[in-house]
C-alpha cells in the first residue's frame, strides 16, 4: 500500500513537472515602449516601432492566400488595416499568441453585406508542435518562430495599433 501511494505520488509529481517544462519560456522587457506594431504584407516583415524608431525586424508567414484584404472566414487571407492587440494568450497551440481586434465594424458589415461570416481569431503566433510545409500556412494569421514569439509577447502591450499593409 505504501508502495501504490508512493507510485502514485511520484507520477503525479513527474506529470506536474512535464507539464511546467512544456509552458512556454517567458522572457521580460524593459527597453523603449512598442508604440505600433506594422506589419508589411508584400515584403513578409513584421515592425516593432518605437514613435519612428524601429526596435526590431521578423521575417513573417501570412494566410494561404495572401493577396488582399480578408474579407470572409475560410478565405486564408491576412486582413489590412489598422487594428490593435487586444488579447494575449500564453497557452496557444502556436507556442505564445496575441490577438488582433479583427473584425472590426467595417468588416462585419461588409461580410454580412454578402451574406457570409467574416471570421476572427487573427492572431501573431508562433508554430506549432508538428511541422509546417512551406511559407503563408496559416489561415489568415500572421506566424513568426517561436523564439520570435516570445520576444515579441514580452514587449508588445494590450491596446498597442497595429498596422497590416498589403
Amino acid at each position: 500500500m505504501i508502495h501504490t501511494r508512493r507510485a502514485v505520488v511520484a507520477s503525479g509529481a513527474a506529470a506536474l513537472l512535464s507539464a511546467c517544462a512544456q509552458v512556454p519560456s517567458t522572457r521580460s522587457y524593459s527597453g523603449p515602449e512598442v508604440t505600433r506594431v506594422v506589419v508589411q504584407k508584400e515584403k513578409r516583415r513584421l515592425l516593432l516601432v518605437h514613435g519612428r524608431k524601429e526596435l526590431r525586424r521578423y521575417r513573417i508567414d501570412l494566410g494561404f492566400q495572401p493577396r488582399g484584404h480578408k474579407r470572409f472566414e475560410g478565405d486564408g487571407r491576412t486582413p489590412e488595416g489598422r487594428y490593435v492587440i487586444d488579447r494575449q494568450n500564453p497557452e496557444s497551440q502556436y507556442h505564445l499568441s496575441l490577438g488582433i481586434s479583427y473584425p472590426n465594424a467595417r468588416d462585419i458589415a461588409y461580410a454580412r453585406a454578402h451574406g457570409r461570416s467574416p471570421g476572427g481569431d487573427i492572431f501573431v503566433h508562433g508554430h506549432p508542435h508538428e511541422p509546417v510545409k512551406g511559407p503563408d500556412w496559416t489561415w489568415g494569421c500572421i506566424a513568426v518562430t517561436n523564439r520570435e514569439i516570445e520576444e515579441i509577447f514580452a514587449m508588445v502591450r494590450l491596446g498597442t495599433p497595429i498596422d497590416i499593409l498589403a
